[in-house]
């Protein structure tokens, strides 16, 4: 567990109060300054504090991503605390989980008994993700997760957790149109054997059957979370290729990424065509160099779009980090955003009334509008289909943006998620 920082700029600001004060004022202040419970209670609305625990696979095979996302919140934190538009400032502990729902919930756990956190964000891992969901409904912590798994937002539902990230349902629905509009349907999947993974080739199944009747699914194989060594798949799919239309990969970090480096050494992609849920993010890429040429992804986010105040969080974030935001940047970044104005909304640092207050609420985000519906408390975000093609100079792919569907059409009924909200 490590400490982060919270509002230097407005203590900054008392503290020049102070200085220029004369001794009398001095005296008159030391009290309130000094007594720290008076200043977290906020007696007089101005300087309260609400505490986080952050929950990031900082180890592991997600680290890369856990520290984009890192980044975000961060970020988010920042802003929130250095504006005046908000009359509490945020304070957060970091809490590795390790990619294990069972050391996640120990670290959602020290971070509500040691720091006493009334929000949650993180989990990258859909399994440890899920594991919290549990854990926010018994605790009543508001929880944002950075797992994309349908069914935290769907039969895992709860009234205390809101998802910004995309889900995989949202997701699929551009892939499934997409590879069945130009590719044909006549699948193979491929997945990792995991809640994300499963949750993949069911969702892409699903859209698939419901748009071709002569849907087909040739076959599925499963690599466990962490594999390094995927011949034995990549010859099982390379016998298949003349019954499938396209391979579909249900897999992120560097599992995917490493997929693709050795499917690119073995020729797959001129045997098959390879459709990604997730090889549009940055370290993906980064991780399969050449590999990620030519193949296509469902794309949740690109730095490059103009929507909502994006352009602004991308400036501020090169700014900060010397670096461009990918997916679970925006991800961290709009999870703290979202949550801080539900609090400034409820008035109260509650987390139920904070709760209560997010279901249905419409925020300014890089996407333009947006809200946790009520029905399941996922986010309406737009997504897109993309093709990752080799660049004109350096190794790292460039995402061609070739589809978009709005957040609206991206989204499943409320009635078809399952979520009992």
């Amino acid at each position: 567990m490590t400490k982060g920082g919270t509002g230097h700029g407005r203590r900054r600001d008392v503290l020049k109060a102070i200085t220029a004060g004369s001794v009398a004022g001095l005296t008159g202040l030391a009290g309130c300054v000094g007594d720290p419970e008076e200043v977290s209670e906020g007696d007089d609305g101005e300087f309260d504090t609400v505490q986080f625990g952050v929950l990031e696979p900082f180890t592991g095979e997600f680290s890369d991503l856990a520290e984009e996302r890192h980044q975000g919140t961060e970020l988010a934190i920042q802003q929130i605390n250095e504006s005046d538009e908000y009359d509490f400032e945020i304070e957060y502990s970091e809490y590795d989980t390790q990619l294990d729902p069972a050391t996640a919930t120990q670290r959602a756990q020290e971070a509500v008994q040691s720091d006493d956190a009334g929000f949650i964000t993180g989990c990258i891992s859909s399994s440890a993700a899920l594991a919290i969901n549990d854990f926010a409904l018994e605790n009543e912590v508001v929880y944002t997760p950075g797992a994309a798994d349908v069914s935290i937002t769907g039969d895992n539902c709860n009234e205390y957790v809101f998802r910004f990230e995309t889900n995989t349902a949202q997701i699929a629905e551009a892939m499934a149109q997409w590879t069945a509009d130009e590719l044909g349907d006549r699948i193979f999947y491929h997945i990792a054997d995991y809640a994300y993974g499963e949750s993949v080739l069911n969702e892409v199944e699903t859209r698939m059957e419901s748009i071709s009747d002569s849907y087909e699914q040739v076959d599925v194989t499963r690599s466990d979370p962490g594999s390094t060594d995927f011949e034995a798949f990549i010859s099982q799919i390379t016998n298949a290729t003349d019954d499938a239309d396209a391979l579909v990969v249900g897999m992120t970090g560097a599992d995917l990424a490493i997929f693709l480096s050795q499917a690119s050494e073995r020729g797959l992609q001129d045997d098959i065509p390879i459709v990604t849920t997730t090889g549009s993010f940055r370290a993906v890429r980064a991780g399969a160099g050449a590999g990620a040429y030519n193949t296509y992804s469902g794309v949740r986010y690109v730095p490059s779009i103009e929507t909502g105040d994006n352009q602004a969080f991308v400036e501020a974030y090169e700014s900060e980090y010397d670096a461009v935001p990918d997916n679970f940047s925006r991800v961290g970044y709009e999870s703290i955003r979202m949550v801080a104005n539900g609090i400034r909304e409820a008035g109260s640092r509650d987390p139920t009334t904070v709760a209560e207050t997010l279901s249905g609420l419409e925020h300014e985000t890089i996407f333009g509008p947006n809200e946790f519906r009520e029905c399941d408390q996922q986010a309406m975000n737009p997504v897109w289909m993309g093709e990752c093609v080799e660049p004109d100079g350096g190794d790292l792919a460039d995402v061609e943006l070739l589809t978009d569907l709005s957040g609206e059409d991206a989204a499943p009924d409320c009635e078809d998620t399952d979520c009992g909200l």
